[in-house]
């Protein structure tokens, strides 16, 4: 079971989905990126929080179907290799 990321990531909604995310940590383990259009940085900030979190608990975050800009924006700021896209 995979947890969907929405269409829309921004400072204005990110700290809501931090939250949703962590309620729900047992289908954190896989993101799907799928929707995901419009997004600033503040993703990066929401997928490194589950991680972190799943890390303590000893499991791994898994991301699937990262569009390209979440690929470049995660090189940007050096994450690519800590969230595995």
């Amino acid at each position: 079971m995979s947890f969907q990321l929405p269409a829309t990531v921004t400072q204005k909604t990110a700290t809501q989905l931090e939250i949703e995310g962590l309620r729900h940590l047992k289908s954190l383990t896989t993101v799907d990126c799928s929707r995901l259009k419009d997004f600033d940085s503040t993703v990066l900030a929401v997928l490194l929080a589950w991680r972190n979190k799943l890390k303590e608990d000893k499991q791994s975050l898994f991301i699937e179907r990262a569009p390209e800009k979440l690929k470049v924006l995660a090189k940007v700021y050096g994450v690519s290799a800590l969230l595995g896209i």
